[in-house]
């Protein structure tokens, strides 16, 4: 299966611009891609709190509706962040766009710092079918948190897709984080970050292909590049052929802190 990364810098606040950069991405795919992941909230850039309500849409609204005519007309699926108004709130959303509509839309459930007061978080980790394979999608800070991914493993997820927008200096963070997620739940990852600058943040870039055993298919450097990456669907059963962490988790186990005469904590474990 062939999946494109579209590591792009993107203009804040400029639907526009980054909705025209998007189809020049879009475009520029192989007549075999599949898949095309953009970073986080691309359409829109980051929000702020003055900006949000006029840079906000339904998941039904042009800019969407954009993107999803090209999903069409090129034949592949696009992951695409945005700025989502629902019911008088705003999210953090990225959409799973096929050919044939909106397969998957996920709201951010872990808010970064910046994105308080900005955004409501979303409160279900969702996944779908798509092309043979169970989908799930996590947005950035969401990915130093192991429960997400699991929670997704748990609905049998094979392929993981992340959109981020990660800056310096928090770019290895996200490299150990999502190299780490997909192992211990033997699934692909594919992560898109933001590249270069605006307000004030440079962003990361370092966007990655990760295997079910943890180990990197393919990366980006730090500026704008759009990656094409062959992922061998085989490794999925391979990885998982002798044992599998879901199976072998003892989920029921806890632990107990006790203190001794001397103040030592020691752990026990109970069932």
């Amino acid at each position: 299966m062939i999946v494109e990364l579209a590591q792009l810098p993107g203009v804040d606040g400029d639907i526009p611009a980054n909705t025209a950069s998007a189809l020049d991405a879009i475009a520029r795919c192989g007549p075999d891609t599949r898949l095309l992941v953009f970073p986080e909230t691309y359409l829109s850039g980051f929000p702020t709190a003055d900006n949000i309500a006029s840079l906000a849409q339904p998941i039904a609204g042009p800019a969407i509706r954009t993107i999803q005519q090209a999903a069409r007309d090129k034949n592949i699926s696009i992951a695409i962040g945005f700025a989502e108004a629902h019911e008088g709130r705003f999210y953090n959303t990225t959409a799973l766009l096929t050919p044939h509509g909106v397969a998957l839309a996920y709201r951010k459930t872990h808010l970064w710092a910046s994105d308080h007061g900005i955004f409501t978080p979303g409160d279900a980790l969702v996944s779908c079918e798509w092309d043979g394979l169970r989908v799930g999608i996590l947005i950035c800070y969401d990915i130093e948190f192991p429960e997400t991914a699991r929670a997704l493993a748990q609905q049998e997820v094979d392929l993981l897709i992340v959109t981020n927008g990660n800056m310096d200096p928090y770019g290895p963070v996200h490299r150990t984080a999502i190299t780490a997620r997909a192992m211990e739940n033997q699934l692909f990852a594919v992560m898109t970050n933001r590249c270069g600058s605006g307000d004030g943040l440079q962003f990361a870039g370092e966007s990655a292909v990760i295997n079910p055993f943890g180990q990197v298919v393919a990366s980006c450097g730090r500026d704008p590049q759009q990656l094409r990456v062959a992922l061998d669907l085989g490794q999925l059963a391979a990885s998982r052929r002798d044992y599998r962490y879901l199976d072998d988790r003892r989920i029921a186990l806890s632990g107990e802190v006790s203190c001794g005469a001397n103040g030592q904590r020691s752990f026990r474990i109970r069932h």
